[in-house]
């Protein structure tokens, strides 16, 4: 088989079904999301979930967030991510985030949703995300640098009314590698909620960014001072209203190789959601 961002198709296959589990984990959560359920009591109900359904390990356990936490208000540490006794009322804006692995393979997603009612301003940023996909896609194709298309994608942000939240991510990532790894027991020893395997590859891969050598986060700092690198990204752009109220993102993998870039699956929520949102005004 064609080795593709140095995995076969087969292998890209996997971190598609993997991907696509994870957002059949957060959409069947989603259903049963009640008024006065925690932050807790929904990442458990994701993770009970993916255990059921054969998850080995997780490069982070889920995250649930409910209200103006969506838009980070107030997260001044690492901390602060975790899930909370927050809960959930009618009219919230949440974020549900997983990042499952099954025979190796990891996928990192990220969903955002209105509970019991609409919510425009959650509309409005979920139509700026949609335009920062295609963008960092054609970007990506251009061979325009990883902190260049940070600086764009924050432009857009800006332009649109709305503010950079991902800059608060540790890193202030708008994204990074996944890859496979071997599986061991080792997989289910977490610190602080992630996979200590996973970490044990991404922190030397933090440290060799101080360096200016390759590293497997893209930011705005000049350890993404680079063209694309081929291999499989967890992108997530995370935005938020200028009041703090409200947040949303999401976040899929995009595949790079040496010659092209393109999204491993078109078919996830917050694409399919927006062409059928699109096809029911046209029908209207």
């Amino acid at each position: 088989m064609q080795k593709i961002a140095n995995f076969n198709q087969h292998e890209l296959d996997r971190f598609k079904d993997v991907q696509a589990l994870a957002y059949e984990s957060v959409q069947a959560v989603e259903k049963q999301l009640t008024e006065g359920m925690t932050e807790k009591e929904a990442a458990q109900l994701i993770k009970e979930y993916l255990d059921e359904r054969g998850v080995d390990s997780y490069l982070h356990k889920p995250f649930a967030w409910f209200g103006d936490r969506t838009a980070f208000t107030g997260f001044w540490s690492d901390f602060h991510f975790f899930p909370t006794n927050r809960k959930l009322e009618k009219g919230m804006p949440v974020i549900l985030d997983v990042a499952p692995t099954v025979g190796g393979y990891t996928a990192d997603i990220g969903y955002a949703l209105s509970f019991g009612q609409s919510n425009p301003v959650l509309e409005q940023i979920q139509n700026t995300l949609l335009d920062i996909r295609e963008y960092i896609l054609k970007a990506t194709l251009a061979e325009k640098t990883f902190q260049k298309i940070y600086f764009d994608v924050d432009e857009m942000i800006s332009d649109a009314g709305f503010r950079n939240a991902h800059q608060v991510y540790p890193r202030r990532v708008l994204g990074h590698r996944v890859t496979k790894t071997h599986q061991s027991l080792y997989d289910n020893v977490s610190i602080f909620g992630f996979s200590s395997r996973q970490l044990q590859w991404l922190v030397p891969g933090i440290v060799k960014g101080l360096f200016r050598q390759r590293s497997p986060l893209w930011n705005d700092l000049r350890e993404s001072d680079h063209p694309p690198l081929p291999g499989t990204w967890a992108i997530e752009p995370h935005l938020a209203s200028q009041d703090g109220q409200t947040g949303a993102k999401w976040e899929e993998i995009l595949v790079i190789t040496e010659e092209t870039a393109y999204w491993l699956d078109d078919n996830v929520p917050h694409v399919t959601q927006a062409k059928s949102s699109a096809l029911q005004t046209v029908a209207a």
